[in-house]
């Protein structure tokens, strides 16, 4: 039977991955999600082609040694998870944290072949970094590391091999670094090696932005679709890096109110909003200074600061957990809950743990996933390397466009999945949440889908720095919003085509499948 095929990889996955918790969470609640795929296509066992779509193609380990300022040496260790490229070259981040082992790296290199096939664009999966921690590091440490990681990771990269852009500890600083150390290196300019770049040497206007601008424009669509809108309403954010500065100033644009950011050291509360445009360029000088912190903002603007706690107990319309993965347990879904969110979308990796999942949908608030909601910034970074490979650069507004109309076709692609395969209004962990949901009419939106503004401005960026060209800030939103409301559109489609209702979750893991598999089959590499 397919699902006992299903089970019998999941059996499979659990012991070959044991120590690798995060991979085996994300994996299996895709998994779960394919049953009714693989019930229409009982040829993929012979194929073993879930197998096959688990298993990375490449991974790459190596040391990183780096000289500090007191002249000591340290060594830490480097990943790059090669892990599916057959729709495009391999397309993820580089994380810096300590935090960083290989089961993360799986786990966020896995999710980005949805992600990234959820765009429409021609981009495979991937992820690398290390557990270096540029917290607390001078310039010239970081950009000695910077260094040592780019004389190894050059081996394995290229404009049409695979394309690394920042993640968490990896912003412009560091990506000019490893951009200068590979330039030197290979002798070439090959701008489209690296997205995330400057504007001075080949980036894309909106890219910082790209995934909070797309999370919004995706939970924009989601509203919409319900009869709602963003106008008026009251968002508890997380975080306080690219995505929730993107979150901030799109909020404002769409008419609704952040009242909250938050760090290592606790959040802020701001009931008048972060909205300002002085308050809104203190968030750069929090994320790009190691003496500036959270609690100078709540000193600055007379707010209440709280260390050591989590924005999770205030009261709002919208939850944007953007911060990092399994930030919201049970036991925060109920305050949310509690306090009268109805919608929760994620702009960091996978931050709602199952277990807060399952709580949200059990009391009808609606979830946008990540390989969904935070597909914005990969979809800019493809802009991007269109621009680089053009030798053009679109306007702002292009950019802003083409994002906009990828995260709305990424919410009709999950709701179409969804749909085809009768998975209702939500994602069924067990078939009696399946059916709780079904009657309660419970609508969940993607993670993979939420997330992918970065991953759609990545894409714009290499589509500018092959072209040649610089777009205007206005085309690259523009183009983000195209891609977020297409990303919408695939997973509604792809629901619909299911008999799954409006099943974000199901609709755009399956809609991203999709695609994978069926490039995967057509070169007979399965």
């Amino acid at each position: 039977m397919p699902s006992d095929y299903v089970d019998r990889v999941i059996e499979k996955l659990r012991l070959k991955n044991a120590d690798e918790k995060e991979f085996l969470e994300v994996a299996e609640e895709v998994l779960r999600n394919l049953r009714p795929v693989v019930e229409k296509h009982p040829e993929y066992e012979k194929m073993a082609l879930l197998e096959r779509f688990l298993e990375p193609e490449r991974v790459i380990i190596f040391r990183v040694p780096w000289e500090d300022d007191k002249g000591q040496m340290h060594v830490n260790r480097g990943y790059r998870v090669q892990f599916n490229g057959a729709i495009g070259p391999y397309k993820g981040g580089l994380r810096f944290h300590p935090s960083v082992y290989l089961g993360i790296i799986k786990f966020l290199g896995f999710e980005q072949i949805l992600k990234n096939s959820l765009t429409g664009l021609p981009i495979g999966g991937g992820k690398g970094g290390s557990d270096f921690d540029p917290h607390g590091k001078s310039d010239t440490e970081v950009l000695r590391f910077c260094q040592s990681f780019m004389s190894e990771l050059y081996r394995h990269i290229g404009p049409d091999i695979d394309i690394p852009a920042g993640d968490i500890g990896v912003g412009g600083r560091e990506i000019g670094y490893l951009y200068g150390q590979y330039r030197r290196i290979r002798g070439a300019f090959e701008n489209g090696v690296l997205t995330g770049k400057g504007l001075a040497y080949g980036g894309s206007y909106i890219r910082s932005e790209a995934t909070g601008y797309g999370a919004m424009y995706y939970a924009e669509e989601v509203l919409k679709e319900r009869g709602d809108t963003l106008k008026g309403k009251v968002i508890i954010l997380s975080g306080y890096g690219n995505v929730s500065w993107g979150v901030c100033l799109k909020a404002r644009d769409l008419g609704s109110k952040v009242i909250s950011i938050s760090g290592r050291d606790g959040y802020i509360h701001d009931p008048e909003g972060i909205a300002t445009d002085e308050k809104i360029d203190f968030l750069l000088r929090i994320r790009g200074s190691n003496d500036v912190k959270l609690e100078d903002y709540a000193k600055k603007f007379g707010v209440k600061f709280y260390p050591k706690e989590k924005p999770w107990n205030l009261k709002g319309d919208i939850a944007f957990p953007s911060a990092t993965q399994n930030e919201i347990d049970v036991e925060e879904a109920k305050v949310l809950v509690s306090n009268g969110v109805k919608y929760v979308f994620e702009g960091a990796n996978f931050p709602t743990t199952p277990e807060a999942m399952e709580y949200f949908r059990k009391n009808g608030v609606i979830l946008g996933p990540a390989i969904a909601a935070n597909a914005g910034g990969v979809a800019v970074s493809e802009l991007e390397m269109t621009q680089n490979s053009t030798r053009l650069l679109w306007t702002k507004e292009k950019v802003d466009a083409k994002l906009k109309e990828i995260m709305v076709n990424i919410h009709k692609k999950s709701k179409e999945a969804a749909e085809k395969y009768g998975l209702g209004a939500n994602f069924p962990t067990t078939p009696e949440a399946m059916e709780y949901f079904k009657k309660n009419g419970v609508i969940l939106g993607p993670a993979i889908a939420a997330n992918a503004g970065g991953v759609a401005v990545s894409e714009l960026e290499m589509t500018q720095n092959s072209t040649r060209l610089l777009w205007t800030k206005e085309k690259v939103d523009a183009k983000l919003k195209e891609i977020m409301v297409n990303i919408h559109k695939k997973s509604k489609e792809a629901a619909e085509k299911y008999g799954l209702g409006y099943d974000l979750v199901a609709g755009a893991n399956i809609a991203g499948f999709e695609k994978v598999a069926e490039a995967m089959i057509a070169q007979g590499t399965y």
